[in-house]
């Protein structure tokens, strides 16, 4: 017999405190601080997300958990239209917005870019553009700018020439990108750089089809679309998917995770004094933890009545993962507000969990496993070159993070 507490919430959102965002950000690396004392009192509270629509945020570690893994909590849009509301009509669903089969279908076309073995081939070719970046950053002198000039070029370019996507078109594809991170961009703004994107990759995979490289699309177009396992703008949809997040989101923890180790100088010795590569990824993961830069990307929708941490969430009702939150759990992670590491902090859930974890949190954990340490031994002075009350950080974003990062050395 279920315990959950019955506390239904109106449908329309109203007179509900507002889900924290812009108005209630981080400060700067911690979580919202509202979200402590929900996460320690009944874990899910009932909020307003910024589209207007009601929804439980679900703050505790284990609920979060549930929320993600439990297959009566669905991602579909197309059965929850408020799921997917940037999306143009006519475009097709992107995989991380079905429910399984079709999702697991899907996804498996993809897997085999981003098993461990396939990532780690792609080290050197990580390395090598490291080592570019950062001495070309050198070259231009200090002052920098280390998001334009070393933490976004490295996961762009990696994610072009994996997908195929000609690099000498970042600046497009950035710029739409940045636009559909933005929480509060016009619904016009949003739809229009998502069909851009959209009809841009389209064209690409169509010219993929009959001139064939060795990318990711390519071998889609080649292997899939000539079956009818997927469509051109099957392949489309899930390519834009994979470069939007495939340099939003390393972008953000290369430069976030930098400052965090610039204000925590003791940590970063940790990192730039060791060689030891389980170190390094050790270090990464508790970064991803502390760090945690997906706000609140993953939203879900009860198909049925269920108890989720003792209360009673109905059929129809949204629900909205707080990851920051749940990776600051303390009944999980000792002193969890806190950067240590030499902490042993797998089991975080920044890469979301279940069936709809990260598909690409390999190559994520080998850039970042790569870029940082060679940032922090190449230049052991480096500083910011603004007090820290000067960042601008992505209170505005989907993808948290800073919008600019002046260094020096």
């Amino acid at each position: 017999m279920s315990t959950a507490t019955d506390q239904t919430q109106p449908n329309d959102g109203t007179c509900l405190p507002d889900y924290p965002g812009s108005r209630s950000p981080r400060c700067p690396f911690d979580p919202p601080p509202v979200q402590a004392g929900w996460r320690r009192t009944d874990g899910l509270t009932q909020v307003r997300l910024g589209n207007g629509h009601a929804a439980w945020a679900v703050t505790r570690y284990d609920d979060v958990k549930q929320l993600l893994g439990d297959p009566r909590l669905s991602a579909d849009g197309h059965r929850y239209p408020q799921l997917m509301e940037t999306q143009n009509h006519g475009q097709p669903q992107a995989f991380p917005r079905m429910d399984d089969p079709e999702h697991s279908r899907i996804r498996r076309t993809l897997t085999g870019e981003f098993t461990v073995k396939r990532v780690e081939a792609l080290r050197p070719h990580v390395q090598s553009l490291v080592n570019r970046f950062l001495e070309e950053m050198i070259a231009a002198g200090s002052p920098a700018d280390l998001v334009r000039a070393y933490a976004l070029p490295i996961p762009s370019l990696v994610i072009s020439t994996l997908l195929g996507v000609p690099y000498d078109d970042h600046t497009f594809f950035q710029t739409r990108s940045a636009t559909l991170m933005r929480k509060q961009a016009p619904q016009e703004e949003r739809q229009a750089a998502s069909g851009e994107l959209f009809g841009y990759l389209l064209d690409l995979v169509k010219r993929k089809e009959r001139e064939p490289g060795d990318d990711l699309i390519s071998r889609l177009a080649t292997e899939r679309v000539v079956t009818g396992e997927l469509t051109h703008r099957d392949v489309a949809m899930n390519s834009m998917v994979i470069l939007h997040a495939g340099h939003e989101t390393t972008a953000n923890m290369i430069a976030l995770g930098t400052l965090a180790l610039m204000e925590n100088p003791r940590q970063a010795d940790r990192i730039r004094d060791t060689d030891d590569p389980k170190a390094v990824a050790a270090a990464v993961e508790e970064l991803l933890r502390y760090l945690t830069i997906a706000q609140d990307m993953l939203v879900r929708v009860a198909t049925e009545d269920l108890d989720v941490g003792g209360h009673l969430v109905r059929e129809g009702e949204m629900l909205v993962s707080g990851l920051p939150s749940a990776n600051r759990d303390n009944s999980v992670f000792e002193s969890a507000d806190a950067l240590d590491l030499d902490r042993d902090a797998r089991g975080h859930v920044a890469f979301g969990y279940g069936v709809h974890q990260c598909l690409g949190q390999s190559l994520a954990r080998v850039e970042l496993q790569e870029a940082l340490p060679a940032l922090l031994r190449r230049l052991p002075g480096l500083r910011l070159a603004v007090p820290l009350e000067e960042v601008r950080f992505r209170h505005d974003m989907v993808v948290y993070g800073v919008h600019e990062l002046p260094v020096a050395w």
